[in-house]
């Protein structure tokens, strides 16, 4: 003899409700699950249906949940609990963390002090994942993004890594072929560009009120700015913090003294949902430390 049908609701419809009464309101919940508000609309009231009770009390401020809905969160959040411990026997407790890193950051500054984060944190799953910056891309949806700009992020949790000087550099062998005494004999020399780093604050800490460059290769990864520029086929501009890796080697040299402050450096960037785990926490203040 079979056992008798069980009419379960849909898990995302169970998510949304159990989001919605604990956060206050379908846009909340919406954030968390990564959804539009009125897909969370749609699912509760889906559930609603299935149910056949009303689950909420709408109010311009948000909802609250009926006698009904109180009732029935009790035994959502049991069944919830009892599905987390489930799954608990059957894996270690270790707590995923998606990262989206721009790609110089990721191999000139983060790759040798990460191997530290991993071993004092072997309970984080780490997932890790190249991003374009300035553009916002990324190949996966990320819990910490780390990004290269002003900061300026609206409806993010943002948080500064650190700040940088600019200076214009070049390879050994270009300023021996070249020989300019200052940044005034760059004119009409070959300066390599990028979207990244503008050249103008450089020119004005050289007392030269120059415009950006209107020839040259552009590059939209600092990376591989700096290794064209270590190739010999011009002058950029990169930060000490980025450049440092070609400089320690003498690949790259600083040019005549000149630096300015970075106009963009790099931020943490998360949502106010996600800046509520103790994970993504715990990474941000450990990558601000990281980089003092």
């Amino acid at each position: 003899m079979s056992a008798p049908l069980r009419h379960v609701p849909p898990m995302h419809a169970l998510a949304a409700f159990e989001a919605a009464a604990r956060l206050g309101g379908f846009a909340q919940a919406a954030e968390e699950l990564c959804v539009t508000p009125s897909a969370v609309s749609h699912r509760i009231r889906q559930l609603e249906t299935q149910l056949g009770t009303v689950l909420f009390e709408r109010a311009s401020g948000g909802v609250r949940p009926t006698t009904a809905g109180r009732l029935y969160l009790d035994s959502v959040r049991e069944a919830f609990d009892k599905l987390a411990q489930a799954g608990a026997v059957l894996r270690p407790e270790r707590e995923r963390l998606r990262v989206s890193l721009p790609p110089t950051f990721a191999r000139q500054l983060l790759m040798a002090r990460l191997p530290e984060y991993l071993r004092a944190h072997p309970e984080v799953e780490l997932e890790a994942h190249l991003s374009i910056p300035l553009q916002d891309v990324t190949a996966e949806a990320a819990d910490v993004e780390v990004r290269w700009g002003r900061g300026d992020y609206p409806e993010r949790v943002v948080r500064k890594l650190f700040d940088d000087t600019m200076v214009p550099l070049a390879a050994p062998s270009w300023v021996a072929a070249h020989a300019p005494a200052g940044m005034a004999e760059l004119a009409g020399l070959e300066l390599l560009r990028s979207p990244l780093l503008p050249w103008r604050p450089c020119f004005l800490a050289a007392g030269l009120d120059w415009g950006e460059p209107e020839r040259g290769a552009v590059f939209n990864d600092l990376g591989m700015l700096m290794e064209i520029a270590a190739a010999g086929l011009g002058a950029a501009v990169g930060t000490r913090r980025l450049s440092a890796a070609w400089v320690e080697t003498g690949r790259l040299v600083p040019l005549f003294g000149v630096s300015a402050p970075a106009p963009f450096t790099y931020y943490a960037v998360t949502t106010p949902a996600q800046s509520k785990r103790a994970v993504v926490q715990e990474f941000i203040d450990w990558l601000a430390a990281a980089f003092p």
